[in-house]
């Protein structure tokens, strides 16, 4: 049964993620009643799960280094960082009573290095400040009279809220509510959606069943992996990695993940080249490797002399045949020069976050939907994508206060 509840009189939020949160307390701020629904039985899902293992808030890089992260949005998502940088972003958990550090990686933790306490927190201050939150409430689109449809736990509701600010998230992780089932609606109303697509992913190939068996599981480090973008420039990260049964995975390949993702689209594969040797050059490697071998296996001297462990002595032998590593300088350019093929990525539910979404050229400058005005759009549905390392959570954040300054300034007389 559908019942028409209209919520004239308020704000409808949709999601509770960070976005959506920041926009509901950005709204409720400015003394308007705010409503947020989520599907799921609690607000922050995903955000919880962001914190296991360490609540990696932000990062301390230098600004101008910070929003290059954003690649091809870079321009779009610095007009947000305006008003909510990283700096500023610290300052907002420092108000919450959450005391910060910054990690050798310049990483930017909650110092007890937990994400539920920040939550607690927050959502505390957001019902002090009047916000409701409903939970349990899906979002299913719109009525053919303009009203916001939403299924509860008891049955659908058809509201006319004065605004509404639409934070539903990207497309992986759908356990936790962000599954992407916005998209059709979106396109419905004349949207301009880019496809949803893995990013942060790892990525799979077919790997031996020696390599498969023997090493799934295992990190891959230190290494230096290189990776040609669509501009023919070489982009290499140093960092570490675990071979998985049918590919690999870890922060090395999620920073990498958007320049190997186009070429696969592009080329049907993405070719990475590894260093498995990053701190000597290739001249260091060929004299330490030259000379007699005095009965030594392959791997012993490659252990001994070039200090690679079983791992690494495997890739070689899973990408060179015997008569390419027969000598020293063979040997010496193979370690430096590992080349890998990918034919996909892991699905999408899978990856940590998403590309693609609400493009920009759909969206005013508070991100508010150009044919749905009164709708905004904010979080990892709109089109752009970062690494993680606290690039990711600062823009939801920054996109969800422009969402909801820009519900403001619409709504303000004129």
């Amino acid at each position: 049964m559908t019942k028409q509840q209209p919520y004239t009189d308020s704000i409808a939020v949709i999601g509770g993620g960070p976005a959506g949160l920041m926009a509901a307390e950005i709204i409720a701020n400015a003394g308007y009643r705010v409503d947020l629904f989520d599907a799921m039985p609690s607000v922050g899902r995903k955000f919880l799960l962001a914190g296991v293992g360490g609540m990696n808030i932000t990062h301390s890089e230098a600004k101008p280094d910070f929003i290059t992260r954003y690649r091809e949005a870079a321009p779009w998502i610095a007009d947000w960082l305006e008003n909510l940088d990283a700096e500023r972003l610290q300052a907002w958990i420092h108000e919450l009573g959450i005391d910060t550090f910054v990690g050798s990686s310049g990483r930017v933790f909650p110092t007890d290095m937990k994400a539920a306490p920040l939550l607690r927190a927050w959502l505390r201050r957001l019902r002090e400040a009047g916000v409701q939150l409903h939970t349990r409430h899906r979002w299913l689109g719109w009525t053919t009279e303009g009203a916001l449809r939403l299924q509860g736990p008891e049955g659908e509701l058809n509201i006319n809220p004065k605004a509404c600010v639409l934070a539903l998230g990207g497309g992986s992780w759908a356990r936790l509510g962000s599954d992407g089932s916005w998209v059709a609606p979106l396109r419905a109303q004349g949207a301009a959606v880019r496809d949803l697509q893995p990013s942060n992913c790892g990525f799979i190939c077919n790997w031996s069943a020696f390599l498969s068996e023997r090493f799934a599981g295992q990190p891959l480090k230190p290494v230096v992996a290189s990776v040609q973008d669509k501009d023919g420039q070489i982009i290499s990260r140093r960092g570490e990695c675990i071979l998985t049964h049918d590919g690999m995975e870890g922060s090395l390949i999620y920073a990498l993940s958007a320049p190997l993702r186009e070429q696969l689209t592009t080329a049907g594969e993405a070719r990475l080249m590894l260093d498995l040797a990053p701190d000597r050059n290739e001249v260091q490697l060929a004299a330490a490797l030259a000379g007699s071998r005095k009965g030594q296996s392959l791997a012993t001297l490659l252990r001994k002399k070039a200090g690679l462990d079983a791992l690494k002595v495997a890739l070689l032998h899973e990408r060179f045949d015997k008569s390419q590593l027969s000598t020293a300088e063979q040997l010496a350019r193979a370690i430096k020069q590992l080349p890998l093929s990918f034919h996909a990525t892991r699905p999408l539910d899978q990856a940590i976050s998403s590309a693609g979404g609400v493009q920009q050229q759909t969206l005013n400058a508070d991100l508010m939907l150009k044919a749905l005005p009164g709708v905004f759009c904010a979080g990892e549905m709109l089109d752009w994508e970062a690494p993680t390392g606290g690039y990711l959570l600062t823009a939801c954040f920054a996109s969800g206060k422009r969402a909801g300054e820009g519900v403001i300034r619409w709504l303000a007389p004129a």
